[in-house]
């Protein structure tokens, strides 16, 4: 018997000693719980060593390390010189903070290792369940499908394709775009993602069926300047097809007049997407939700929960007011995944059947953890507070000499510039001081072509303590800067 069926050798990969690396993963997330509790201890950022970055261009291993050994280098070359966006004092570009709770939760979900995909599983009843929080909370009616994606990116991605669908019917799924006669064209403003240019390109319509349109003073899309955009084209022989706004645009965070965006939508027969990557979670919060008004409206909507809402990366979100129209866009049959009426083979419709993906991970469970945990109102006060912040910066600015306002807090993005002979080249030096430094990590971006210090405040847990020591610093930074010009 023995000789029939010999004892696989290094078949198994679990542990050979439970109890040793229990212990381990103890200390694992003892750790990690250390590094939240105490990350004001830490630099935002630090360049990483030539020695560390050398680390990494190793062979392939191909005989085991022990655990222990392996976590050894996680802590000392990985969790210094990670992005810092854990860190209060992080606020060049829009990344959330992370949560506790999302940590476990991701913990948790690593242990299930569930497929998303399809099938009969609980896990599909909590990503339902989360959709259906989201309806809630964006007045959407209960036919509208939802899907977690790894960001806005691909939800935008996923949504233009739904409206495409629906403008040239189904059968663009085989034939393709080239095979129809008419020429869609979709707008979106020239301060929208530039991810919108991309959805474009890869759905095969092309950027050149993309209109940008202008701007107003507040960088909200000018609404006249769309409407006489979509009429030209009608006449010029086109097919407009789809208006892209934004709820929290990349620079600024300005939000698109929505409600009359939603009206000349409807008058014009166009898909209407919201991309609300950060944006859109500010129904949340009681005092910023009006903003959004006319959001309910939307056939689309793409948000991000590792921003606003503060859950691990990633955690990206699409919802679609006519399920069946989603649906219809992506769903295909094949044997192997036949769908039943009894067993683990039923639950249909799938996830799947509403995006790209067979192989998804569980990340509606951090999403809903943090949901129950927290509630609804608690993760809408830590919106209001990054605004509540980034409004104090604005203050901070405003009464100081030295620095020049070149972009008002709108919701959290602050952008603004230390004031001297050569802006652009100082400003620039300024934040790459700061990022070296470790005291803070704003970035840049371009106002009216202006080079400007931009300040994302997305962290719940930045304070008014963390702004004043950014503009310190960039004081401090630009006068040194200067005297030495």
């Amino acid at each position: 018997m023995n000789e029939r069926h010999p004892t696989p050798v290094e078949s198994n990969l679990d542990p050979d000693d439970w109890r040793r690396v229990r212990e381990q993963g103890h200390r694992m997330l003892d750790d990690m719980f250390d590094y939240i509790e105490h990350i004001r201890d830490r630099p935002v950022w630090q360049p990483i060593p030539d020695a560390v970055r050398r680390s990494f261009h190793g062979d392939l291993p191909r005989r085991p390390t022990d655990l222990q050994e392996v976590y050894r280098e996680f802590v000392e070359h990985v969790v210094p010189y990670a992005t810092g966006n854990v860190h209060p004092a992080f606020m060049g570009w829009v990344h959330g903070g992370g949560s506790v709770v999302g940590m476990l939760a991701e913990m948790l979900a690593g242990g299930l290792n569930a497929n998303l995909g399809g099938r009969d599983h609980a896990p599909i009843d909590v990503e339902r369940q989360v959709v259906a929080w989201v309806r809630q909370m964006l007045g959407f009616p209960p036919g509208a499908s939802g899907l977690f994606l790894t960001g806005t990116s691909i939800a935008n991605f996923l949504a233009i394709i739904v409206a495409r669908t629906t403008a040239l019917g189904t059968g663009v799924r085989r034939s393709g775009v080239a095979a129809s006669e008419e020429r869609l064209v979709a707008y979106t403003s020239t301060a929208a993602h530039g991810c919108v240019r991309q959805a474009l390109e890869l759905c095969g319509l092309g950027s050149d069926a993309l209109r940008e349109v202008a701007t107003d003073p507040l960088d909200r899309i000018d609404v006249d300047a769309l409407q006489a955009a979509i009429v030209e084209d009608r006449r010029a022989g086109a097919r407009p097809f789809a208006v892209i706004a934004t709820a929290g645009t990349v620079n600024t965070g300005a939000i698109d007049d929505l409600a009359r965006i939603a009206t000349l939508c409807r008058e014009q027969k166009l898909w209407f997407h919201v991309d609300g990557a950060f944006g859109a979670l500010a129904v949340l919060a009681p005092d910023l939700a009006p903003r959004l008004t006319g959001i309910d409206q939307a056939d689309s909507v793409a948000l991000d929960f590792h921003k606003w809402g503060q859950a691990p990366y990633d955690a990206g979100f699409l919802l679609v007011r006519n399920g069946e129209l989603h649906r219809a866009s992506f769903a295909s049959s094949a044997a192997y995944l036949r769908r039943e009426t009894r067993g683990l083979a039923a639950g249909s419709p799938w996830p799947c059947d509403f995006g790209p993906d067979l192989s998804r991970g569980f990340r509606a469970l951090k999403v809903w953890f943090m949901l129950k945990t927290y509630g609804a109102d608690q993760i809408g006060a830590a919106v209001s507070h990054t605004c509540e912040v980034a409004r104090y910066l604005e203050q901070r600015i405003r009464s100081e000499p030295r620095l020049e306002l070149l972009s008002p807090a709108q919701l959290n993005i602050v952008c603004f510039r230390y004031r001297c002979g050569d802006p652009d080249t100082v400003n620039a030096s300024i934040v790459a001081d700061l990022h070296e430094s470790g005291i803070a990590a704003p970035s840049t971006t371009l106002i009216r072509g202006d080079l400007a210090i931009r300040a994302a405040i997305v962290n719940h847990r930045t304070t008014f303590r963390d702004v004043d020591a950014l503009v310190d610093a960039t004081l401090r930074l630009g006068a040194r800067r200067t005297a030495s010009a």
